[in-house]
């Protein structure tokens, strides 16, 4: 497995209740990759482009990660309401080596996560779904 920054999800319970918002966060995406093995890397972001929490590779630059996720949301969102298709739930990218699942999580934050080729994707959005309700509890 990679380095990871600014990730630790080694314990909930009492731990989680006295941690900062901005641990919670960082908790709830360690979780989300602990409970769905095939992600490879996640962030939250702001819909502005700010990087609120991550667990990315080392080699991922933050910042283009979180502005690249910001950008690809909004697009999706402006092209699902101009086409008529209402509020958008999701986006998903395919690409040769694997794919890219954006999602909201509240009003405040996006999901962003990686993934594999061989990635069981329906696990996939099911648990980013679930982080993504955990999440917007927190922000």
């Amino acid at each position: 497995m990679e380095d990871y920054e600014n990730i630790d999800s080694s314990s909930k319970g009492d731990r989680v209740r006295h941690q900062s918002r901005a641990e919670k966060l960082t908790t709830a995406l360690g979780d989300l990759l602990q409970n769905s093995p095939e992600i490879e890397a996640a962030a939250l972001v702001s819909p502005d482009g700010l990087m609120v929490a991550s667990a990315l590779p080392s080699h991922m630059q933050e910042e283009r990660v979180a502005a690249m996720s910001a950008a690809i949301l909004s697009l999706g969102e402006r092209t699902a309401q101009e086409l008529g298709r209402g509020g958008l739930t999701q986006v998903f990218v395919e690409g040769e080596k694997g794919y890219v699942f954006l999602m909201s999580a509240g009003a405040n934050a996006v999901l962003t996560a990686l993934a594999g080729k061989r990635a069981k994707l329906g696990l996939i959005f099911y648990d980013m779904r679930q982080a993504a309700k955990e999440i917007a509890s927190i922000f």
